[in-house]
Formats: C-alpha cells, structure tokens, sequence
C-alpha cells in the first residue's frame, strides 16, 4: 500500500515483507523533495531490495515526521536496521529527535556530512560508514548483524578512538554501475529521471568540500548514460543530470545533444559558467531550460582568487551575453564573510550583479556566509572572514542587511538567509562528540550552541583536527600551505 507522495511516484519497486525478512528502513531526515532527488538513496534501496531476506522502506523528514515508512506506513521502531543519509548539517537537530524513535534497530549514518565529520553524530548511532556505498550494501548489513568492524564500517566508539589516536582511516571509493530501475517522484528537479554522469570534481576551489571528499574525478562513458536515458524514456520524458559540474564531462556537448535528439527534456543539475559558449547556449535552450544559474561566488577578482575559482569577471559577463535573448531567469549564487574580505568586495557583489541585469536578464541572486568546511584549504579560516566569534557574526548580519537593501532598489530579488544558520551549521561541522552531547540537552537551542561553542567560529590553528582520521587521499600538509599561500596572495 502506498501512501502520500508514493501515490504520485512511477516505476516503484516496493518489496512486500515476508515473515523471517529483515526489515531495512532508508531514512532522509530532510525533505521527500530531496531525497527522492538523491541517486545515492535510490542505489542503496535498490541494492536492499535485491537482497533475498531483506525489505527496505523509505522514510522522509516532512512525511509522517519520519515515523511512519511511506511504502507500508510501518513505524521506524519495527525495523531491524535504520540507515541514516546525512547531506545537511542543519538536520542534526531533527535527528536527535528521529534516531530516538528507531527504537533497538541497529543505526548506522553515511552520506556527505559523515565523510566531512562524525563525530558531533557518536552519541546517536551504532555505525558510520566513512566511503562511497555503490556494491557494498549487502557486505554493510553482513558486517553489522554480526556486530563486527571491517573496513569503512566502523562503530560509533571506534570513530572517537581513531580521532584521538591518530590512526587514519581510508575511505572506500566505488562509482558502481548505473541503475537500471528507479522510482520516479516529484523532486527538487521535477519529474524526472537521475543520471549520474560523474562523481568528484576536477576543480580546484578552496572553500569546495566536493573535490576532496569524492576524490578522484570519475566520469561515466557516453554509452553508459545514452543506455540509461533509453531505460529513463519508457519511464518520463525528462531526466537531470547529475554531477557538481556536468558540462566539466569532457563529451558533455555530445550526449546532450543525443540526449535531446531523444525528445528529452534535459536537466543539468550544476554547470560552471566558463564551460557555456554560444553552442552550450543553444544546446540548453535545446534542453528546456527556463531558467539558468551562475556563481561567481564573489564580485570581486581578488576574493576569487582567494576561493580559488578560476573565474573572471571577463569569462562570467562571456557567459552571460551567450544567454542573453535565450533563457530569460538567471541565478547568481555569491558568498560573504570570506577571509580578507573588504567593503569594497561587498560592493563588487552589486556591480557585477547590475552588469548582468542590464543583458536584460531577470535576475535572482542568493548570498550566504562562508561555511570553512573540514578538508578544504579554508577550514583553518574564521567564520565570518576575520577573527571570528559572536563579534563577527553581528558584522556579517550588517553587511546582509546592507545588501538586502542595495538589490532591493535596483529590482533585484536577493535572498539572503541568516548568518546565525551558518555559523551554527559551523560549529555542527567542526565539532566533536560534545557538540553532539549538547544537542540533546532540552534546553539546546541554535543560540545556546553559538554562545557555548563560539570559540569554534575561530581561526583554526594547525595542530591536528578532529576528522583527520578521515584519509581522503590529499597530504594534510598540503591544505595548510595551500591556505597561508592563499591568505599572502591577497593580503
């Protein structure tokens, strides 16, 4: 029996339970609009649904508050295994809540945020899964049931030791084959069909997560994706193409095209602004796109130097004007509270923004603070872009409103969300196991953890931090001088 978003979902591959099965529950604590959107959720329910004795369930953060699973409605407390996907910092506070009611069902978290830090999460699960899940389902639940350890499935326990010791951990890298069969729901791109069309991140951003944690870049062949877009017609008419930067594949141009030759609607989920020319413009109009995005990330050269960007203000205003006349919505994604940042660079912010609204674009422009995220060259940075702390947060508050009222009078929609939400999503991505703690205390709130934990909004020295057990692969030594190299180039 299905219930609520389910009804609307095509393809589905619900298993019916049979006595003696072990009940799996895939819970995404944010909401269903995301997690149906996630290649990796649809992998990992597809590979328990192929293992004979298991039945998996999904269950959705706004959908019966992840109580209820939305294939049969049975409670999460009734499951053997309850498999946690942790993309956003901000959902920790919603875990504490739903991990309590997994009941004795053994717990175990992966995704992004586990493979950036843990730690803040020990108090709440039984096992993490530090790696890349693709193949390695049915090992992971013959590891846990035993009550055993093996590779990248480690206990909550052995996570904490391994962050004190100085034992390194190396994370399991497996792009796994495509799917054949997914469920197709109403996500953050639509109605549609998912393609991975690679994984990681051949750019060298500074303040970008991705290209360390999902090292090294690895594209899918041509083929591979044309014989899954063949799979995704009997299913929709439209599918998104997932990758942090599609259009980096180098025979991007090529299956797009045959993609719409195929009398598909075509999603890129994330492009870069120097790969469109006047054919790549053409090609997204060709695709159905409505709507395009740049980031510059910063308005000024000097602040995209330091984010390692690689992006002038001639290659973004080159883009713009091959769009200009096609696709009339465009995005423009900056960031504030970066290291060295001036009033001037705030202004840039504007500037650039009014350039590329007078091409005759309708513009929408998104701005939030810099999160220094572990394994990046700016994790050693201050939230905020100086010294950091609670004084720091109130000048980025200053400077968001400054904004919020210079692109309101010239017509531009900008939103800008609280600073208060990063520099708590800071604190939740730098922490340890006492953040966790303080996570359940009833009187926690997001302004008791910025006045308990300030000094995390700080500049970190380089002594060892907590999640560098974590081995993605990079020398650590080389994030610290990557990042002085950087700070001496603008200062």
């Amino acid at each position: 029996m299905y219930l609520l978003e389910s009804k609307a979902e095509h393809n589905p591959l619900f298993k019916r339970w049979k006595k003696g099965d072990k009940r799996v529950a895939l819970v995404y604590p944010n909401a269903y609009a995301g997690g149906i959107a996630n290649i990796g959720l649809h992998q990992i329910y597809a590979e328990v649904n192929s293992i004979d004795g298991f039945v998996c369930e999904r269950f959705y953060g706004n959908v019966f508050n992840c109580e209820r699973s939305i294939e049969s409605g049975t409670k999460l407390k009734n499951f053997d295994v309850a498999l946690f996907s942790i993309q956003f910092e901000d959902d920790y506070f919603k875990l504490v809540d739903v991990t309590s009611k997994a009941g004795n069902a053994i717990k175990i978290a992966g995704g992004p945020c586990i493979l950036e830090n843990p730690l803040p999460l020990t108090p709440y699960f039984d096992y993490f899964y530090i790696g890349e899940v693709d193949g390695d389902v049915e090992r992971l639940l013959e590891v846990v049931f035993a009550g055993d350890e093996e590779d990248c499935i480690i206990k909550s326990e052995t996570v904490i030791e391994m962050s004190e010791s100085g034992d390194r951990l190396k994370v399991r890298k497996e792009l796994g084959q495509h799917l054949t069969r997914q469920i197709v729901g109403c996500g953050v791109y639509g109605k549609c069909y998912l393609i991975e069309v690679g994984r990681g991140c051949r750019r060298g951003c500074s303040f970008c997560v991705v290209r360390q944690i999902y090292r090294p870049c690895r594209w899918r062949n041509e083929k591979e994706i044309l014989e899954v877009a063949e799979n995704a017609k009997k299913v929709c008419n439209k599918v998104a193409l997932i990758s942090p930067s599609v259009t980096d594949h180098p025979n991007a141009k090529e299956f797009m095209w045959e993609l719409v030759n195929m009398n598909l609607e075509v999603s890129p989920s994330s492009m870069r602004a120097d790969t469109i020319d006047e054919e790549m413009a053409e090609l997204l109009v060709a695709c159905g796109q409505k709507s395009i995005t740049i980031a510059p990330e910063a308005g000024s050269e000097r602040l995209r130097r330091v984010l390692r960007k690689g992006l002038n203000e001639e290659k973004i205003l080159y883009a713009a004007n091959c769009i200009a006349g096609k696709i009339k919505n465009l995005k423009m994604y900056y960031m504030i509270g970066l290291p060295e940042e001036r009033d001037e660079d705030i202004k840039s912010i504007l500037k650039l923004t009014e350039k590329i609204k007078k091409l005759g674009f309708k513009v929408s422009v998104s701005i939030n603070p810099l999160i220094p995220k572990p394994h990046t060259p700016l994790q050693f940075a201050p939230f905020g872009g100086k010294h950091g702390g609670l004084t720091q947060l109130r000048e980025l508050k200053i400077k968001a409103k400054m904004l919020e009222s210079d692109f309101r009078k010239i017509g531009v929609n900008a939103k800008i969300e609280k600073p208060e939400k990063f520099a708590v999503q800071t604190i939740l991505s730098r922490g340890g196991a006492d953040v966790g703690k303080a996570l359940s205390n009833t009187k926690s709130t997001k302004s008791y953890l910025l006045r308990r934990f300030s000094h995390l909004l700080g500049e970190l020295n380089f002594e060892k931090q907590p999640w560098e057990f974590i081995d993605h692969g990079y020398r650590l030594e080389k994030l610290r001088s990557e990042y002085e190299n950087l700070i001496i180039e603008v200062c």
